[in-house]
């Protein structure tokens, strides 16, 4: 599966668009992650745990999006773009969405 944030992929001319595809991840925050985190803000630096997290959330909702365009008949996705917020109570979790044009090229 071809994934890009382009809407054309070179030498690849879209034969068939199939439609618009997500990928949706919730992911909850937890107290060590905060803590350390919270220790990173105050003496400066990084936070690994939360850049692991979003990194890992970020690669499964485009695993989910590919499966879903898959299932469409699609080999490529363009026009990808990602969103990030915050959802719960007391904004406790991450939610990560892209979405995409399913196509065949």
């Amino acid at each position: 599966m071809i994934i890009t944030t382009t809407m054309h992929i070179e030498n690849k001319p879209v034969q068939e668009y199939k439609g618009i595809v997500f990928g949706e991840v919730v992911e909850g925050r937890n107290f060590v992650k905060d803590f350390m985190s919270g220790i990173r803000d105050i003496v400066g630096g990084r936070s690994g745990s939360y850049e692991d997290s979003l990194m890992s959330a970020r690669q499964a909702a485009l695993d989910e999006m590919s499966q879903r365009a898959s299932k469409m008949g699609a080999n490529a996705i363009i026009g990808v773009s990602f969103q990030y917020s915050t959802v719960g109570a007391q904004n406790g979790m991450l939610m990560i969405t892209c979405n995409g044009t399913a196509v065949v090229v």
